[in-house]
């Protein structure tokens, strides 16, 4: 594997800013171009890129699979737990009135919960599907190519 060195050494570089812009993108989804589902997909590429650089099985020791299950989940939870929280207190689903004191902190709260709900759903999905792919074995080998 030392042929890879390279690649290894630029990907290393890649990922913080990667995962640092994925976080500037779901954290300021609310006030411009972004939001949960492009900052989901932006930090499932830091770890993509460093499954297909270093391998799966060094991926999921980074982030088990377990993980990545509890994850899907938990965003899922997120997102509709904003919703039913509005209709527990009396209001419509997802009406962000409930949140917070009313009026546009209300709005910036429940914006926030909402997105952060979509983005780690389709982070954690995005990381298991490749998961999912990249382990199955292959019926070829590379030698017989």
């Amino acid at each position: 594997m030392d042929h890879h060195s390279i690649l290894r050494v630029v990907s290393k570089l890649l990922i913080p800013p990667i995962i640092v812009y994925a976080l500037y993108v779901q954290w300021h989804g609310d006030f411009g171009p972004g939001g949960g589902f492009q900052a989901g997909v932006i930090f499932a590429v830091a770890f993509i890129l460093y499954g297909l650089v270093f391998g799966v099985e060094a991926m999921t020791e980074v982030l088990p699979t377990s993980v990545i299950r509890v994850a899907m989940s938990l965003g899922v939870l997120i997102y509709a737990g904003t919703g039913f929280y509005a209709l527990l207190v009396g209001h419509n689903f997802l009406d962000y009135e409930s949140i917070g004191h009313g009026g546009h902190h209300a709005q910036e709260w429940g914006i926030l919960l909402v997105e952060l709900g979509v983005g780690i759903t389709v982070a954690s999905v995005m990381i298991g599907i490749f998961v999912a792919f990249a382990s199955r074995t292959p019926k070829l080998k590379d030698e017989d190519w």
